[in-house]
């Protein structure tokens, strides 16, 4: 348990020094972020504001998970290392995604086909990768219920990218005010650091309390009014984090409900763009996806970050309930 505190500590000191360092440096890049022309136009005073702000968390959970995980790989546990390879793939996708923008001096990167193709190619190998080193098997747990279903591995496979992919995109799009993917995505951190300490997995709760100490560093510098944002670097970064996470400890329908706000961010956009088609023109919602709905009925982005982030706490306080008697 002393190796998980101090994960914790070891990310969140070297995320927060990292951020003294890296936001000058991108300032000096000029690596500022376009606000879309589709946005908020309340949004239009951030343009310029620095991106690429990720950096800073996944170094410092890259330091804690190297310095503390050695023990684990030298007796053959490489869960917490798999995991974050696997969401520094995204990261890379994410930076990739937001250098180009940062280039073109606009809000758009790669393209949708070039990051769902790079996105399906991750999932597919860290799906064969956990499957060949025992951390995955074809029984799908059912959290609250406790049963297990036997699914034949080609679906399972199936099953797995497409929640990979949903999950990473997800959380993509929680990323758009002061804060909020990384204040949802703390109890999200919390959750996992408990369940894998709870299963004595620790080489994956190693990497959970990390990533949670690394976003406490980042909100620093990224609550309101947020010095830097993440950009994609940071938040496919946290979306690979999550859903890997879940599927290490075998538990990845535990996602419906840790992942409440995630999947209540997307919903509001599928369905705004769904109907929006269905009735040339019509709108369910002020503005797609929810939190941008609420900040034009008046909720400050504070409101937004506690509320969103305290529901999150609670369904994930319940999410453990729903896990602890697998």
């Amino acid at each position: 348990m002393l190796r998980i505190v101090i994960s914790f500590v070891v990310a969140f000191v070297v995320a927060a020094l990292t951020g003294k360092a890296l936001i000058p440096a991108l300032r000096r890049m000029k690596a500022g972020q376009s606000i879309k022309d589709i946005g908020p136009t309340w949004h239009r005073s951030k343009q310029g504001t620095p991106t690429m702000g990720g950096l800073m968390f996944i170094i410092g959970v890259a330091a804690a998970v190297f310095l503390l995980g050695w023990k684990d790989f030298a007796q053959g546990r490489f869960g917490g290392a798999f995991v974050f390879l696997f969401a520094l793939v995204f990261g890379v996708i994410g930076y990739i995604d937001d250098y180009f923008k940062v280039k073109k001096h606009e809000n758009t990167g790669l393209t949708a086909p070039q990051k769902f193709l790079l996105q399906l190619a991750a999932a597919i190998l860290f799906t064969v990768l956990m499957r060949n080193h025992g951390y995955l098997s074809n029984a799908l747990y059912v959290p609250f219920f406790h049963v297990t279903f036997l699914i034949p591995w080609p679906l399972y496979m199936v099953f797995a990218a497409f929640v990979m992919v949903g999950t990473v995109n997800a959380v993509n799009i929680t990323d758009g005010i002061d804060g909020l993917a990384a204040g949802v995505t703390m109890p999200v951190a919390l959750f996992f650091t408990a369940a894998a300490c709870f299963w004595a997995r620790y080489e994956l709760g190693v990497f959970a309390a990390a990533l949670f100490g690394g976003l406490c560093a980042f909100l620093i510098y990224n609550f309101y009014p947020a010095k830097v944002f993440m950009g994609d670097t940071g938040s496919l970064f946290l979306g690979g984090a999550v859903c890997g996470l879940a599927f290490a400890l075998d538990i990845p329908l535990i996602l419906i409900t840790v992942g409440v706000i995630y999947i209540a961010e997307t919903l509001s956009d599928i369905l705004q763009v769904g109907y929006f088609k269905l009735s040339h023109g019509k709108r369910i919602f002020r503005m797609a996806p929810l939190h941008h709905h609420l900040e034009m009925g008046g909720w400050s982005e504070v409101k937004l970050f506690c509320v969103f982030t305290g529901i999150t706490a609670v369904t994930c306080v319940l999410s453990f309930w729903g896990v602890m008697n697998r």
